[in-house]
């Protein structure tokens, strides 16, 4: 792919960081690297010969940096070990394009609020991928980074997921609205439970962070609030669990809708 080509697509260019993320990413086939960064102040070592190996059998192209510049690019230099990886992610899209294909059919949607955990975000990214989420509305602020920790947890499906990312969620959710999606949020107080939900359009699950659980500023957006039924006195699930059931319910009053 030309260097072109990627800042036109440059929605769907993941850039991952550190040598056992970058070897184990160059390692798989099945994953479309585009370019590998390389700090010129690397040392010879076993680890940096072996990704060097795999990148030139697979005629992945190598860019040479300085070590500040690497860190610009990797955006965490205390961490990216003197090396990065651009890898091409098919099934992200941009903001734009999610906003468009709310008009042509009722979709599934995920949206992070605050979930810091790498462990439950990775976790959530891959019950979405296998619950057949239509979008997954990653907010650039309050999440943790889609980084090595993130990808671990989601057994590499990170790279196959449908992820949307925004610099806000609130101005994004509100966007999201005025196209015909209907803002839902999870509340152990609610009325209605997420098993009977049947909504006839769009609507975006917004999953709250750990400690805090939803923000204010989306709560006021909330067009519904859902409760997931509980017994025995549990009070609440971890996110990731939650996110699983939302994923495989089948909340969709169109028969042609298959999670």
């Amino acid at each position: 792919m030309s260097d072109r080509l990627s800042l036109e697509n440059r929605h769907q260019i993941l850039t991952i960081y550190g040598r056992n993320a970058v070897f184990e990413a160059l390692s798989d086939p099945t994953i479309a690297c585009l370019r590998l960064h390389w700090a010129t102040s690397n040392q010879n070592s076993s680890a940096t010969k072996r990704i060097l190996q795999v990148s030139e059998a697979r005629g992945i192209p190598v860019r040479e940096h300085t070590r500040k510049t690497l860190s610009r690019i990797s955006r965490n230099g205390k961490q990216d070990q003197g090396v990065a990886l651009d890898i091409t992610c098919e099934q992200f899209g941009s903001f734009d394009e999610l906003q468009d294909s709310l008009t042509n059919s009722p979709l599934r949607i995920l949206a992070l609020d605050g979930i810091t955990n790498p462990q439950n975000v990775g976790m959530i990214i891959r019950s979405a991928v296998a619950g057949g989420i239509d979008a997954i509305v990653y907010p650039k602020k309050g999440v943790a980074t889609l980084g090595p920790l993130v990808i671990k947890a989601s057994a590499g499906v990170v790279f196959k997921a449908p992820i949307i990312p925004c610099d806000s969620l609130a101005p994004a959710l509100k966007q999201l609205q005025m196209h015909g999606a209907a803002i839902a949020t999870l509340a152990g107080d609610s009325a209605t439970s997420l098993f009977t939900y049947r909504p006839a359009t769009s609507v975006v699950y917004v999953l709250g962070g750990e400690t805090s659980g939803v923000s204010s500023a989306v709560s006021n957006l909330a067009d519904i609030k859902l409760h997931i039924p509980m017994g025995s006195g549990v009070e609440s699930l971890n996110v990731a669990v939650a996110a699983s059931l939302v994923a495989y319910a089948n909340t969709f009053t169109s028969p042609s809708h298959k999670p």
